[in-house]
C-alpha cells in the first residue's frame, strides 16, 4: 500500500526567528485576512505572557509556491519594505498575536492600536525593571504603554508625568524598550545603562537580573507552528483557515477569490464594484452581492464545460473557489446582463423590491440561465417557461435550504426545456406542490410562499379599497403600502375567531396605510360604508375593487367571515394552479373541508 503523504508538518521555531522573517517579508499575510485589530490591553497581556514563558498558542502558516493555492500577499502591519519579496510562507492563524509581537518587540516605529473605548493610540512598550523583578508584582503591571513621543502628560497636556524621550531618561526611569529585546540593540542599551549607573550596585544588579530572568526567556521563547505544505489545494486551505481562525468572522467566497485573483494582478473588488453599481440601480437586485455573482458565473462556466463534454455541473463552494480568472473574465458580462433580465422578469410578475422578494437565492440559477439564453429571453414562450419554473420554486418552497445541487439541476433542466432538447419539465416544476392547508399556516412575510402570494395578488390587479388605484401603480410611486387584515384583528378577536384563521394570508391584502387607517378595527360592513361616504365611490365601483382582491362583496357587507374564508381561499388556489401550471391536490379532502367549512 503506498504511503499517504501529509499535507502539513509541525515546527517550533524561536519567536525571534519568526519576527525576523516577518521583518524581511519572508512571512506575510494572504490578502483575504482581515485587518489587525488588537487593542493596547491585549498587547500588554501578550507581552506579559511571553516574558514569563507562558504558552500563547500555536500559529498556522502555509508554504507558498508549488501547485497548491495561490493568494495575493500583503506585508504584516508595521513592516515597511520598498520592494517586498515573494513570501515563503503566509499566516493563516495567529495574525493578531504575531502582528502584536512584531510591533511591540521588533519594529522601531510606534504601534497603532486602540484603547478599551476604541480610541486610536500610537504606543511604544516598555518593561519596568523593578516590577519585573518583584515576585509579588503582576507582570501585566510591569508592561508600560507609552505615547509615541515617549512623554506621558496630565491635566489636558499641561503637566508632564513621565518623560523618557532620551536613552538617559529611560535609564533613570528604569524602563527598558520592548522593541530592542529581540534584536541586536539590547547589549548596547545594557552597556549604556551600566555606564550610567556605574557607582550604583543595586541598579547594576537590576539589569543583570533582568537579563537573566526576562531577556533570556524572550530569547529562548519558541512558538509551535503548524505548517501547511505548498501543494495543499485551495479549498483545503480555506476550510482549515475558517476552522482554526475561530476568533474572526467567517470569510466569504468573494473575499477568498479577491485574494486569489489578485495573485494574477486582477482586482476583483474593483470589477465587482462597477458591476454592482449597475445592478443595484434595480431595487430588486439590492441584495445581490459579490458571492452570489461569483456563484452565477461559476454555474454558467460549469454548465458550459459540461455541455462541451466535461465533468458534471457543480457550483459548490469548492467549485467557486476553483473558478479560473479567464472564465470569470469570459462570463462576468453575460452574468451581469443575466441578472438584469432576471430582474425584468420579476418586475413583470409585480415583484419590485427586496422586502417583497420571495427568494434571493433563486436569482443565481435564473441569472445564469438568462445569461445563457441571451436574446431568446425576449421571446414570450421562453419567458412563460421561466415564469412557470419561478413560481413553482416559490410556491413549492423549493429554495429554502442548501441550494447548490438545485442550482446545478435547474440550469440543466431549464436550458434543455427552453431549447427544446427535452420535452420534460424541470424537476423543480415536477416536484413542486402546494397544500391547501398551507394557506392557513402562512402567517407572516418570513415565508417565500407568503411573499409570492402577495405578489400574485398585486399581479392579478389588486386595487386599493379607498383610492381605487392599482397597488402595482402605487408601489411604483413608493407610496406606503403594506399587508393588512381584511377582517380587522380587533373585530376578529371580539368574535372569538381563532388567530390561525384571521391572521392567515387568506385574510390579508396589500393596501395603502391611509386605507388601513379607515379600516381601523371596525367590522367590514362599517368600514365599507365609511369608504363609500369618504371617497364618493359608487357601490358598483367598490364591488369591482373588492373583486380585484378575490373578495366576494356580500361576505364583507354581511360580516360573514366563514363564507369569506372559504370563497377567498378557493380563489387564491385557482391563481396558484394557473401560475404553477398544475392542480392543487387535496382541495376536496375531509381535512380541508373541516378547516375551511367546505370544498375548495
Amino acid at each position: 500500500m503506498p504511503a499517504i503523504s501529509s499535507t502539513f508538518d509541525s515546527q517550533e521555531p524561536f519567536l525571534s526567528e519568526l519576527l525576523r522573517d516577518i521583518e524581511s517579508g519572508k512571512i506575510q499575510l494572504p490578502d483575504f485576512q482581515r485587518p489587525w485589530v488588537w487593542d493596547d490591553v491585549h498587547i500588554r497581556a501578550l507581552l506579559a505572557s511571553v516574558s514569563l514563558s507562558y504558552p500563547i498558542g500555536a500559529a498556522m502558516l502555509m508554504q507558498t509556491g508549488g501547485d497548491g493555492a495561490r493568494f495575493y500577499p500583503r506585508l504584516i502591519e508595521g513592516v515597511e519594505l520598498e520592494k517586498p519579496p515573494e513570501p515563503e510562507r503566509l499566516v493563516l492563524d495567529g495574525q493578531q498575536r504575531l502582528t502584536s509581537l512584531y510591533g511591540a518587540l521588533f519594529c522601531q516605529n510606534s504601534v497603532s492600536t486602540r484603547d478599551e473605548k476604541q480610541k486610536k493610540l500610537d504606543r511604544l512598550y516598555y518593561f519596568d525593571l523593578q516590577k519585573c523583578l518583584d515576585p509579588d508584582a503582576d507582570r501585566l503591571e510591569a508592561i508600560i504603554s507609552i505615547p509615541a513621543d515617549r512623554i506621558i502628560r496630565a491635566d489636558f497636556g499641561r503637566k508632564v508625568k513621565l518623560d523618557i524621550s532620551s536613552q538617559e531618561k529611560e535609564y533613570e526611569a528604569g524602563l527598558v524598550p520592548a522593541n530592542i529585546l529581540l534584536g541586536t540593540e539590547f547589549p548596547t542599551w545594557r552597556l549604556g545603562y551600566m555606564q550610567h549607573f556605574q557607582m550604583d550596585v543595586k541598579k547594576i544588579n537590576w539589569i543583570t537580573r533582568f537579563e537573566q530572568e526576562v531577556w533570556m526567556r524572550l530569547q529562548q521563547f519558541k512558538v509551535p507552528v503548524i505548517q501547511l505544505l505548498r501543494n495543499t489545494p485551495k479549498e483545503a486551505v480555506c476550510q482549515v483557515f475558517e476552522h482554526v481562525n475561530t476568533g474572526g468572522v467567517a470569510l466569504t467566497v468573494f473575499e477568498l477569490m479577491t485574494a486569489t485573483f489578485a495573485a494574477d494582478d486582477f482586482q476583483l473588488r474593483e470589477d465587482w464594484d462597477s458591476r454592482k453599481e449597475c445592478l443595484h440601480q434595480h431595487d430588486i437586485l439590492q441584495d445581490v452581492g459579490g458571492t452570489e455573482f461569483l456563484q452565477a458565473v461559476t454555474l454558467l462556466s460549469s454548465y458550459k464545460r459540461y455541455h462541451a463534454g466535461g465533468s458534471a455541473v457543480s457550483v459548490k463552494r469548492k467549485d467557486v473557489l476553483n473558478l479560473k480568472l479567464d472564465e470569470y473574465k469570459k462570463y462576468a458580462k453575460l452574468i451581469e446582463a443575466g441578472f438584469i433580465n432576471a430582474a425584468r422578469l420579476l418586475n413583470l410578475e409585480k415583484i419590485f423590491n427586496k422586502p417583497n422578494l420571495p427568494y434571493g437565492t433563486q436569482f443565481v440559477p435564473l441569472a445564469a440561465v438568462c445569461a445563457y439564453i441571451g436574446k431568446n429571453f425576449e421571446k414570450n414562450t421562453v419567458r412563460n417557461k421561466l415564469k412557470k419554473w419561478y413560481w413553482c420554486g416559490v410556491l413549492g418552497e423549493m429554495y429554502g435550504g442548501a441550494n447548490e445541487s438545485r442550482y446545478a439541476q435547474d440550469i440543466q433542466d431549464l436550458i434543455a426545456w427552453i431549447d427544446g432538447q427535452s420535452n420534460n419539465e424541470p424537476r423543480t416544476i415536477r416536484d413542486a406542490t402546494f397544500s391547501p392547508l398551507r394557506l392557513l399556516s402562512l402567517q407572516s412575510r418570513q415565508s417565500a410562499a407568503y411573499k409570492g402570494l402577495m405578489a400574485l395578488m398585486i399581479q392579478q390587479g389588486s386595487h386599493d379599497f379607498a383610492s381605487g388605484d392599482p397597488i402595482a401603480h402605487t408601489n411604483g410611486f413608493n407610496l406606503p403600502v403594506d399587508i393588512h387584515h381584511i377582517f380587522p384583528r380587533a373585530w376578529a378577536q371580539e368574535q372569538d375567531i381563532e388567530r390561525y384563521y384571521w391572521n392567515s394570508i387568506v385574510n390579508k391584502a396589500p393596501l395603502t396605510s391611509r386605507t388601513n387607517r379607515i379600516l381601523s378595527g371596525h367590522a367590514p360592513s362599517i368600514y365599507l360604508e365609511r369608504i363609500f361616504k369618504r371617497n364618493a365611490v359608487s357601490e358598483e365601483d367598490l364591488e369591482e375593487i373588492l373583486a380585484t382582491h378575490f373578495i366576494e362583496p356580500e361576505n364583507l357587507y354581511e360580516d360573514n367571515f366563514d363564507d369569506f374564508l372559504l370563497n377567498r381561499a378557493s380563489e387564491l388556489l385557482d391563481v396558484i394552479e394557473i401560475v404553477m401550471g398544475k392542480p392543487v391536490s387535496g382541495r376536496d379532502s375531509e381535512e380541508v373541508q373541516e378547516e375551511f367549512g367546505g370544498v375548495l
